[in-house]
């Protein structure tokens, strides 16, 4: 079974890196045209988005190639890769403006990542892109049933898809989706934010088979019609 975040370590590291304060006040910045999030306060984002993104750190190998799904604010991405500069990530966000922040923060902080403005329906057939990933993840992006066939398909056999959620009651509505689509054994890790800022749950699953050609099937079809 995987290990709980350690979020004192975590808590020192992230409070050890300069760059978190350059990317907390770009979000602010950024925030006020583009409503990126509505936590703002200093110390709810760094518990609620900078201890929460890097919750799932240890569970990522060492040097990954790894996409993430619908990165908005750069959550969990690019706490990520401020802890862990041997990842390198490509940023799935099919919202211009959000790809413009995104780009900025990479560039300002020096981080190793591509962002690619493309729904990620579109990424997951895209041959430079299906099944190329060690690790593809996503947070607040939708129900897991739905994320399932957004991710599934840009894992490589053996890569790990890491689901950011709030509890793990959305298992039992995607396990069917996640098996479909290549998945195999899928831990759950379920933990505490400090200060009493809520509980989450990661959702980890190998893939062990090739996502059949028919997914992801398009046109909204994943978030209207969901496998469940």
């Amino acid at each position: 079974m995987n290990e709980l975040p350690d979020f004192e370590r975590l808590s020192a590291r992230v409070g050890g890196e300069e760059r978190f304060g350059v990317f907390y006040e770009m979000l602010l910045a950024y925030n006020a045209k583009f409503n990126l999030t509505a936590v703002t306060e200093e110390r709810e984002v760094f518990v609620k988005h900078f201890l929460d993104s890097a919750a799932g750190e240890q569970f990522i190998p060492q040097g990954a190639r790894v996409a993430e799904v619908g990165s908005g604010a750069g959550f969990p991405s690019v706490p990520l890769m401020l802890l862990r500069p041997d990842l390198s990530f490509t940023l799935i966000e099919s919202t211009g403006k959000k790809c413009d922040f995104l780009r900025d923060v990479v560039r300002t902080l020096g981080l190793s990542a591509e962002v690619r403005n493309v729904r990620a329906e579109d990424a997951g057939r895209d041959p430079a892109m299906r099944e190329r990933y060690d690790v593809v993840l996503a947070r607040a992006v939708a129900r897991l049933c739905t994320l399932a066939e957004y991710c599934m398909p840009l894992v490589r056999r053996g890569g790990l898809f890491l689901a950011y959620k709030g509890s793990e009651d959305e298992y039992a509505e995607g396990k069917r989706a996640i098996t479909l689509l290549g998945g195999g054994k899928t831990e759950i890790v379920s933990y505490a934010l400090p200060e009493n800022f809520g509980a989450r749950t990661l959702i980890l699953t190998q893939k062990t088979h090739p996502t059949p050609a028919a997914y992801p099937r398009g046109n909204g079809r994943e978030r209207r019609d969901p496998i469940v």
